[in-house]
């Protein structure tokens, strides 16, 4: 198996690129956490809407912009701001951040679509067809940001004899590795109830492909019509986009972030020893193989490929893994 081999210096650049974005080591106002008086709650290119964070008064939303030496904002996202004389404002600085999820760019630039986040609900649905090692390549990201992943079944009432059986055999390699998928129809409002519970007090973006049913999740969670819902494009039966910016929503007791459509992501960037630690399972056996360098593949003495010929780790998870780290094979 081949892997893009990159240069100690592009390595360099990326790990750096990805401790600004996910640590903050710096490189903006550290102060300005203290004094953060509105939070971004969508973006609109140059121009972002910021709600007011003052305890005295009424929370509201004020269309602002930035300056243009400030790092760059998403949702999420805590600002210093002032107001200027036509009722807008303007940012200054922005607060310093607990995480930021998003994607890599070409150039292992951390992409970021909201910031300051407790949770993920990674969202499929029986139509489009779920893909696994997308679902696997989200969680790699949500594990190694420490963050806590829900996985999300919904269009449950599009389920038939046909698809039923094998999207509970999917449910049920997440389940045997400690994750709890949530099966709800936003149609029917089936476990939505459920769904609400475990969100509690928490901010959670929703990620997952276009068309899975995130914006109408959404609205079925807010009972009321927040998001425009798209349909799927019949030619290619993939969804539509509807979503175009994250945006943030203040619901019963917890915040709701919808994010855009991703239908892929790229984790070239990511190193394999990450990659290793965003599959749960493979924990145990983590520095017991023969060779410090093992690969997982052929190598004697790798407890990964002992641990799945006796049933402790699913070939599939394995087979998800190496695509991982070799998308084009």
């Amino acid at each position: 198996m081949s892997k893009r081999k990159l240069s100690k210096q592009q390595k360099s650049r990326i790990e750096e690129n990805q401790r600004r974005e996910l640590k903050e080591d710096g490189s903006e106002d550290q102060s300005a956490k203290e004094n953060c008086n509105g939070r971004v709650v969508s973006h609109y290119g140059q121009h972002l809407d910021i709600e007011t964070l003052d305890p005295d008064s009424p929370r509201r939303i004020i269309r602002c912009s930035q300056r243009a030496n400030l790092p760059s904002l998403v949702t999420g996202d805590l600002v210093v701001w002032e107001e200027d004389d036509s009722g807008a404002g303007v940012i200054l600085a922005r607060g310093r951040r607990n995480n930021a999820f998003g994607r890599h760019d070409s150039n292992g630039v951390l992409k970021p679509a909201a910031a300051n986040i407790d949770r993920v609900l990674v969202v499929f649905a029986s139509e489009p067809i779920p893909h696994l090692n997308l679902i696997d390549r989200y969680l790699v990201a949500i594990e190694n940001l420490d963050l806590q992943p829900l996985l999300i079944l919904n269009k449950t009432d599009l389920l038939g004899t046909d698809n039923k059986a094998e999207l509970d055999n999917i449910l049920s390699i997440y389940e045997e590795i400690g994750y709890k998928p949530h099966r709800v129809s936003a149609l029917s409002g089936m476990g939505i109830a459920e769904l609400r519970a475990e969100l509690q007090g928490l901010t959670t973006v929703l990620v997952g492909q276009s068309g899975v049913g995130k914006s109408s999740l959404l609205n079925y969670i807010g009972g009321e019509e927040l998001m425009e819902v798209g349909g799927l494009s019949e030619a290619r039966n993939k969804g539509t986009h509807t979503t175009t910016t994250s945006k943030l929503f203040h619901l019963a007791n917890f915040d709701l972030i919808d994010s855009p459509g991703i239908r892929e992501f790229n984790l070239d960037f990511v190193s394999s020893e990450s990659v290793f630690d965003g599959f749960v399972e493979f924990a145990p056996f983590k520095g017991l193989c023969k060779f410090r360098d093992c690969a997982h593949q052929s190598e004697p003495g790798c407890a990964l490929l002992a641990a799945v010929e006796e049933g402790k780790v699913r070939q599939c998870r394995l087979d998800s893994y190496y695509r991982i780290l070799n998308p084009d094979e």
